[in-house]
């Protein structure tokens, strides 16, 4: 049987936290996606969810300072699940999206019309 363990999104980044481990990058990311549909009464709905994702700079991933709030991504990775024990005693699992590819999405220039 073969095993798959990746995700792939497109968004908007909320807030980002950039750290450095030993000469190397990481930055932690808050991203937006949205999913449009339309309910039973044909009113238009938008659904936003957030998704935690871990990128370290490196081969696949360059330029990770140049991401701020706002930015449009589009990220290839795969999930991983920590457990973890809050300041509170009570056991939790946090869930990312660990990057391996990641790329920003350039907004394309406005297309203008001559008359």
């Amino acid at each position: 049987m073969e095993q798959l363990n990746k995700i792939e999104l497109r968004g908007v980044v909320g807030g980002v936290r950039f750290q450095t481990y030993e000469d190397n990058m990481m930055a932690r990311i808050n991203l937006a996606t949205n999913y449009a549909y339309k309910d039973r009464e044909g009113t238009a709905v938008i659904d936003t969810s957030w998704h935690s994702v871990v990128a370290w700079e490196g081969r696949n991933i360059q330029g990770l300072k140049r991401i701020g709030k706002g930015t449009k991504l589009h990220v290839i990775g795969r999930l991983r699940y920590q457990k973890y024990t809050g300041t509170d005693g009570v056991d939790r699992v946090a869930t990312d999206i660990l990057a391996n590819r990641l790329a920003i999405i350039e907004d394309p220039e406005p297309m203008s019309y001559e008359m």
